[in-house]
Protein backbone atom coordinates (compact mmCIF):
# COMPACT_ATOMS: atom_id res chain seq x y z
CA UNK A 1 0.00 0.00 0.00
CA UNK A 2 1.37 3.24 -1.11
CA UNK A 3 2.18 6.35 1.66
CA UNK A 4 -0.59 8.28 0.09
CA UNK A 5 -3.38 5.71 0.24
CA UNK A 6 -2.10 4.41 3.85
CA UNK A 7 -2.46 8.11 4.72
CA UNK A 8 -6.27 8.83 3.35
CA UNK A 9 -7.13 4.88 5.23
CA UNK A 10 -6.06 6.40 8.96
CA UNK A 11 -7.74 9.79 8.40
CA UNK A 12 -10.83 7.95 7.07
CA UNK A 13 -10.60 5.39 10.30
CA UNK A 14 -9.90 8.75 12.39
CA UNK A 15 -13.28 10.21 10.89
CA UNK A 16 -15.49 6.77 11.47
CA UNK A 17 -14.21 6.23 14.97
CA UNK A 18 -15.18 10.41 15.86
CA UNK A 19 -18.25 9.46 14.99
CA UNK A 20 -18.51 6.46 16.82
CA UNK A 21 -17.38 7.64 19.66
CA UNK A 22 -19.90 10.74 19.33
CA UNK A 23 -22.51 8.54 18.81
CA UNK A 24 -21.79 6.35 21.91
CA UNK A 25 -21.56 9.79 24.30
CA UNK A 26 -24.83 10.64 23.09
CA UNK A 27 -26.24 7.17 23.83
CA UNK A 28 -24.08 6.81 26.68
CA UNK A 29 -22.17 3.55 25.50
CA UNK A 30 -18.83 4.29 27.85
CA UNK A 31 -16.95 0.83 26.50
CA UNK A 32 -17.72 1.38 22.93
CA UNK A 33 -16.73 5.33 23.41
CA UNK A 34 -13.25 4.49 25.20
CA UNK A 35 -12.57 1.59 22.36
CA UNK A 36 -13.31 4.35 19.17
CA UNK A 37 -11.44 7.01 21.41
CA UNK A 38 -8.43 4.76 21.28
CA UNK A 39 -8.80 3.97 17.89
CA UNK A 40 -8.82 7.41 16.48
CA UNK A 41 -6.03 8.87 18.40
CA UNK A 42 -4.34 5.38 17.37
CA UNK A 43 -5.00 6.37 13.96
CA UNK A 44 -3.82 9.69 14.39
CA UNK A 45 -0.34 8.55 15.58
CA UNK A 46 0.21 6.16 12.37
CA UNK A 47 -1.07 9.21 10.27
CA UNK A 48 1.90 10.95 11.77
CA UNK A 49 4.65 8.21 11.61
CA UNK A 50 3.54 7.68 7.78
CA UNK A 51 4.60 10.55 6.78
CA UNK A 52 7.23 12.00 9.12
CA UNK A 53 10.93 12.39 8.74
CA UNK A 54 12.54 11.49 11.84
CA UNK A 55 15.70 13.39 10.47
CA UNK A 56 13.80 16.72 10.89
CA UNK A 57 13.36 18.15 14.26
CA UNK A 58 10.30 19.71 13.40
CA UNK A 59 8.85 15.78 12.63
CA UNK A 60 10.14 14.43 15.69
CA UNK A 61 8.47 16.83 17.63
CA UNK A 62 5.31 16.43 16.19
CA UNK A 63 5.19 12.83 16.20
CA UNK A 64 6.30 12.93 20.21
CA UNK A 65 3.16 15.48 20.28
CA UNK A 66 1.09 12.78 18.53
CA UNK A 67 2.19 10.16 20.77
CA UNK A 68 1.29 11.69 24.47
CA UNK A 69 -2.21 13.09 23.02
CA UNK A 70 -2.67 9.50 22.68
CA UNK A 71 -1.31 8.63 26.06
CA UNK A 72 -3.71 11.22 27.54
CA UNK A 73 -6.26 10.38 25.54
CA UNK A 74 -5.84 6.65 26.89
CA UNK A 75 -5.27 8.39 30.84
CA UNK A 76 -8.26 10.45 30.62
CA UNK A 77 -10.79 7.28 29.83
CA UNK A 78 -9.43 5.88 33.38
CA UNK A 79 -11.52 6.52 36.60
CA UNK A 80 -8.91 8.38 38.32
CA UNK A 81 -6.46 9.49 35.34
CA UNK A 82 -7.75 12.96 35.24
CA UNK A 83 -4.09 14.86 37.06
CA UNK A 84 -1.59 11.82 34.51
CA UNK A 85 -4.46 13.02 31.06
CA UNK A 86 -3.83 16.43 31.66
CA UNK A 87 0.24 16.24 32.36
CA UNK A 88 0.43 14.39 29.10
CA UNK A 89 -1.77 17.07 27.11
CA UNK A 90 0.72 19.55 28.61
CA UNK A 91 3.83 17.94 27.68
CA UNK A 92 1.78 17.19 24.68
CA UNK A 93 1.21 21.08 23.85
CA UNK A 94 5.07 21.95 25.12
CA UNK A 95 6.33 19.18 22.25
CA UNK A 96 3.88 21.35 19.29
CA UNK A 97 5.38 24.17 20.66
CA UNK A 98 9.17 23.42 20.62
CA UNK A 99 8.00 21.97 16.86
CA UNK A 100 6.65 25.05 15.81
CA UNK A 101 10.25 27.04 17.44
CA UNK A 102 11.93 25.08 14.65
CA UNK A 103 9.92 26.76 11.87
CA UNK A 104 10.22 30.52 13.57
CA UNK A 105 12.31 30.97 16.12
CA UNK A 106 10.84 31.59 19.99
CA UNK A 107 12.42 35.86 19.72
CA UNK A 108 10.52 35.82 16.33
CA UNK A 109 7.22 35.06 17.65
CA UNK A 110 5.58 38.43 17.33
CA UNK A 111 4.19 39.65 20.90
CA UNK A 112 1.15 41.39 19.76
CA UNK A 113 -0.06 37.33 18.97
CA UNK A 114 0.58 36.66 22.22
CA UNK A 115 -1.26 39.33 23.72
CA UNK A 116 -4.11 38.70 21.18
CA UNK A 117 -3.91 35.09 22.63
CA UNK A 118 -3.81 35.83 26.00
CA UNK A 119 -7.68 37.46 25.83
CA UNK A 120 -9.92 34.48 25.70
CA UNK A 121 -6.82 32.54 27.84
CA UNK A 122 -7.28 35.25 30.64
CA UNK A 123 -10.92 34.99 30.26
CA UNK A 124 -11.39 31.06 30.39
CA UNK A 125 -9.02 31.15 33.60
CA UNK A 126 -11.77 33.68 35.06
CA UNK A 127 -14.39 31.36 33.73
CA UNK A 128 -13.08 28.41 35.12
CA UNK A 129 -11.43 29.39 38.56
CA UNK A 130 -14.82 28.60 40.68
CA UNK A 131 -14.88 25.15 39.62
CA UNK A 132 -11.59 23.69 39.98
CA UNK A 133 -11.29 23.17 43.31
CA UNK A 134 -7.63 21.21 43.71
CA UNK A 135 -7.22 21.24 39.95
CA UNK A 136 -6.47 25.19 40.33
CA UNK A 137 -2.85 25.38 39.84
CA UNK A 138 -2.66 22.39 37.23
CA UNK A 139 -5.48 23.97 34.91
CA UNK A 140 -3.67 27.12 35.02
CA UNK A 141 -0.71 25.89 33.91
CA UNK A 142 -1.96 24.08 31.19
CA UNK A 143 -4.22 27.32 29.75
CA UNK A 144 -0.39 29.05 30.40
CA UNK A 145 0.92 26.33 27.74
CA UNK A 146 -1.60 26.01 25.51
CA UNK A 147 -1.75 29.98 24.98
CA UNK A 148 2.06 29.49 24.56
CA UNK A 149 1.54 26.76 21.53
CA UNK A 150 -1.03 28.27 20.03
CA UNK A 151 1.20 32.03 20.09
CA UNK A 152 3.41 29.60 18.76
CA UNK A 153 1.68 28.27 16.08
CA UNK A 154 0.47 31.70 14.99
CA UNK A 155 3.83 32.70 14.61
CA UNK A 156 4.20 30.61 11.52
CA UNK A 157 1.00 31.12 10.08
CA UNK A 158 2.99 33.98 7.48
CA UNK A 159 4.60 30.36 6.07
CA UNK A 160 2.14 29.20 4.18
CA UNK A 161 1.76 26.33 6.89
CA UNK A 162 -2.10 26.91 7.27
CA UNK A 163 -2.40 23.16 8.57
CA UNK A 164 -0.36 24.46 11.78
CA UNK A 165 -2.24 27.21 12.68
CA UNK A 166 -5.83 25.88 12.01
CA UNK A 167 -5.08 22.54 13.99
CA UNK A 168 -3.84 24.28 16.54
CA UNK A 169 -6.37 26.69 17.03
CA UNK A 170 -8.71 23.33 16.98
CA UNK A 171 -7.00 22.01 19.81
CA UNK A 172 -6.83 25.24 21.64
CA UNK A 173 -10.71 25.55 21.09
CA UNK A 174 -11.56 21.70 21.94
CA UNK A 175 -9.23 21.85 25.28
CA UNK A 176 -12.34 24.64 26.08
CA UNK A 177 -14.89 22.33 24.99
CA UNK A 178 -13.07 19.60 27.43
CA UNK A 179 -12.72 22.30 30.62
CA UNK A 180 -16.46 22.77 30.16
CA UNK A 181 -17.84 19.79 30.25
CA UNK A 182 -15.10 18.24 32.73
CA UNK A 183 -14.99 21.11 35.60
CA UNK A 184 -18.20 23.50 34.72
CA UNK A 185 -21.27 21.48 33.09
CA UNK A 186 -21.11 18.02 32.14
CA UNK A 187 -23.46 18.05 28.71
CA UNK A 188 -22.98 16.23 25.77
CA UNK A 189 -23.19 19.40 23.66
CA UNK A 190 -19.25 20.37 24.69
CA UNK A 191 -18.11 16.69 23.38
CA UNK A 192 -20.60 17.24 20.42
CA UNK A 193 -18.11 19.72 19.12
CA UNK A 194 -15.42 19.85 21.27
CA UNK A 195 -14.36 15.65 20.08
CA UNK A 196 -14.65 16.31 16.04
CA UNK A 197 -12.61 19.37 16.84
CA UNK A 198 -9.82 17.75 18.19
CA UNK A 199 -9.57 14.44 16.02
CA UNK A 200 -9.71 17.06 12.63
CA UNK A 201 -6.62 19.43 14.79
CA UNK A 202 -4.30 16.04 15.02
CA UNK A 203 -5.10 14.67 11.66
CA UNK A 204 -4.55 18.37 10.15
CA UNK A 205 -1.24 18.54 12.65
CA UNK A 206 0.11 15.18 11.68
CA UNK A 207 -0.50 15.89 7.81
CA UNK A 208 1.89 18.51 8.58
CA UNK A 209 4.76 16.25 8.51
CA UNK A 210 7.03 14.73 5.87
CA UNK A 211 6.77 18.58 4.01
Amino acid sequence: MGAGILAVALIAVVVAATAVLVAAELRGQRRLGVIAKVIASVAFVLLGLCRANLATAYDAWVLLALGLCLAGDVLLALPRGLAAGLGCFLVGHLAYAAAFSTLVPLPAWPWPVAAAMAVPSAAAAVWLWPHLGRMRIPVLAYIVVITAMAWGALSVAGHALWMVWAGALLFYLSDLAVARDRFVVCRFASRAWGLPAYYLAQVLLALTLGR
